[in-house]
C-alpha cells in the first residue's frame, strides 16, 4: 500500500515537471511534440542553448544554464524509471536552471550612459 502510493506520487510529479519543461522548450521557440519525452525536450532544449549571451547579465550565462538543464534531462532520459525519485531531482535541477535562464534573459541590459 505504502509503495503504491509512493509511486503514483513519484509518478504525478514526474507527468508535472515534463508538462513544465515542454512549456519551457515552447518559450525558447521549440515545437513540442503532443506527447514530449524526456530526451525530445533535451534536444528542444540544447537547440534553444545556442541563444547569444544576454550583454551585463549576471553570473552563469544563459547557455551554460541552458546546457546545464539538458544535461539533467539526459540523465534523466538515461535513468528511465530506474529510480524514479533520482530522476524526478534532474527534472526539478532541469526546471529550475531553465527557469533562471529564461529569467537572465529578460532582464533588461543596464543603461549605458554617454561620456560628456
Amino acid at each position: 500500500m505504502i509503495n503504491r502510493e509512493i509511486s503514483s506520487r513519484l509518478a504525478a510529479g514526474h507527468g508535472r515537471r515534463v508538462t513544465q519543461l515542454a512549456d519551457a522548450a515552447t518559450r525558447w521557440g521549440g515545437h513540442v511534440p503532443e506527447d514530449p519525452g524526456i530526451t525530445e525536450l533535451a534536444d528542444l532544449l540544447e537547440a534553444a542553448a545556442r541563444v547569444p549571451d544576454h550583454p551585463g547579465g549576471p553570473g552563469h550565462t544563459t547557455r551554460a544554464l541552458l546546457a546545464g538543464a539538458v544535461e539533467d534531462l539526459r540523465a534523466a532520459a538515461r535513468l528511465g524509471g530506474l529510480l524514479p525519485a533520482v530522476t524526478l531531482w534532474h527534472l526539478q535541477r532541469a526546471i529550475d536552471q531553465e527557469h533562471t535562464a529564461h529569467q537572465q534573459q529578460t532582464v533588461p541590459a543596464p543603461r549605458q550612459e554617454r561620456g560628456r
